[in-house]
């Protein structure tokens, strides 16, 4: 990989003033993966390891006017999405995406925060199923999500398969369907199975359940390490591999802040 070409990423996503989500937590990831980060963001919140305490939508013109920008002048080796919002924002990344022609995106149907607010409205998850769907190239959503998305149960292993069969039915190319959630089937709860789901088959990423409290961002930052391999020209299954096990050390090194769901060590591929 040349100085030139270290794997460009436009992530547009949600700001987290705690930095452990969001667009600090893409940002981050992205420089410690070594690729290169660029944003568009859609919303500013007011968080913590506590929870989150106020959000405030940035205009659509902006959302897309910062899409452009990074666009028609850096360019971008892969896209990423992140908290959306509402139903006019998702029509505004949509559009931003297919300006975007030919760049494969990393969609996380961000839905709710960790400590538990509504990060999507209800009314539009239907625009994520029908605009942003069938425009990634990887989905990644965790078991309540992919129940949102698809209308079925996803409780275990299985449930996590027949939703990933549903989403790539959908329209999505792969999905990395993400078992954290999941306390029963293959890992019995003390092992944490993780799907990546193409038509041409599957692979498992498993490993021992961290007993941590300091998970936050997690989502963000897979989603955000598997565009920049993806971004820097890796297989698929390979910028997964990378991702997932980067995400791993991130939460045994988790650096201990906050008194609530505490954020992971971004950083720590800088200090190896």
């Amino acid at each position: 990989m040349t100085q030139a070409h270290q794997g460009r990423v436009l992530v547009i996503a949600g700001s987290d003033s705690g930095g452990g989500a969001g667009i600090q937590a893409d940002i981050k990831t992205i420089t410690a993966l070594g690729g290169y980060a660029a944003t568009a963001i859609t919303a500013v919140t007011v968080q913590n390891t506590l929870g989150v305490t106020g959000v405030h939508p940035i205009p659509l013109e902006i959302i897309a006017a910062q899409a452009r920008a990074v666009l028609d002048d850096i360019g971008a080796d892969a896209l990423k999405t992140g908290m959306l919002g509402d139903v006019a924002v998702v029509e505004t990344v949509a559009a931003a995406l297919d300006h975007a022609k030919g760049v494969p995106a990393v969609v996380d149907p961000v839905m709710v925060a960790k400590g538990g607010a509504s990060l999507l409205e209800a009314a539009a998850i239907g625009a994520v199923k029908s605009l942003m769907i069938p425009r990634a190239a990887l989905l990644t959503p965790n078991a309540p999500e992919a129940a949102a998305l698809t209308g079925l149960t996803v409780e275990t292993t299985d449930d996590l398969r027949r939703a990933g069969e549903a989403l790539l039915a959908m329209g999505a190319r792969a999905v990395l369907m993400k078992g954290g959630h999941i306390l029963s089937g293959e890992g019995g709860g003390e092992r944490v199975v993780d799907i990546l789901m193409t038509a041409a088959g599957e692979t498992s990423f498993e490993g021992e359940r961290i007993d941590t409290r300091h998970t936050h961002g997690t989502g963000c930052t897979l989603a955000s390490a598997c565009a920049t391999g993806l971004a820097q020209g890796l297989p698929l299954e390979q910028a997964v591999a990378r991702a997932w096990n980067y995400v791993h050390e991130a939460m045994l090194r988790a650096p201990g802040f906050g008194a609530g769901h505490g954020p992971l060590d971004h950083g720590w591929t800088l200090r190896k």
